[in-house]
């Protein structure tokens, strides 16, 4: 084996070994929540069980569907809790190629995307999933009874959940764009026209085909946008600073 060859699987074998933690992580959240399944599930059609009618319900047109969409619902929440751990593996692999400065800048990053992906889901949650649900309701029909199916809620709530979380990184993505000189502050000002229209496309893709669910990530993601603008400014001149002072360190 060559010497080339030895490093890479290495790196390989520590990768495999980071990854397994990771899987270990959220299994063992896993166990400890999966006894409260369908307590869980529950608490997550609170939003659409107060908007359906008094004489409706939720239903479950498949035999297997009581059992495992709780099942499916809490190894997904699993994998929400135990993401800060995840992210802590991932950097404790990527940690010993940094520099000082560029670890100075991850720390914060990882720590605030964290925070911005569960404000997301939050966000979903307590924010537009009501307003939703309250509309779908609202224009069933005459004689026809709205009775959600398990799965397919499920299916829908996970859809918004990984939509407004991804989304609500818009300003860590911003940042490292800006840091790593593939775009300026000034650029993406002179492009906010564009920006504000290709929000509102992902806001259609990545939700129902519903006006107001487009409209309500589309409007928090050039909130977000605007936040991203600002610690761009930031961090792209702590890291020209950091630049200029890297020659008299050597």
């Amino acid at each position: 084996m060559s010497s080339h060859q030895q490093p890479l699987i290495s790196h390989l074998l520590e990768l495999r070994t980071i990854l397994l933690k990771c899987i270990a992580g959220v299994m063992l959240v896993f166990v400890a929540l999966v006894y409260w399944a369908n307590d869980i599930y529950h608490y997550m059609a609170i939003p659409l069980m107060q908007a359906l009618p008094e004489s409706s319900s939720m239903i479950a047109t498949d035999v297997a569907a009581p059992f495992f969409a709780p099942f499916k619902l809490t190894l997904v929440l699993s994998f929400f809790i135990a993401v800060p751990y995840v992210l802590y593996q991932i950097w404790s692999f990527v940690a010993p190629g940094l520099y000082k400065h560029e670890k100075r800048l991850v720390v914060p990053l990882l720590v605030s995307s964290t925070l911005l992906f569960y404000l997301g889901i939050a966000f979903a949650y307590f924010v537009v999933f009501p307003v939703v649900f309250g509309f779908f309701t609202s224009v069933a029909p005459e004689g026809v009874t709205v009775a959600t199916d398990i799965s397919s809620y499920l299916n829908f709530i996970l859809k918004l959940f990984f939509a407004f979380g991804l989304s609500f990184e818009i300003p860590i993505a911003v940042v490292l764009l800006c840091w790593a000189g593939v775009t300026s502050v000034e650029d993406l000002k002179a492009k906010r026209p564009y920006i504000v229209v290709s929000a509102f496309i992902i806001g259609m893709l990545l939700t129902p085909p519903d006006v107001i669910s487009q409209t309500m990530l589309a409007i928090p993601m050039l909130l977000l946008f605007e936040g991203g603008l600002l610690a761009a400014r930031f961090y792209s001149k702590k890291s020209e600073d950091e630049q200029e002072e890297q020659p008299h360190a050597d």
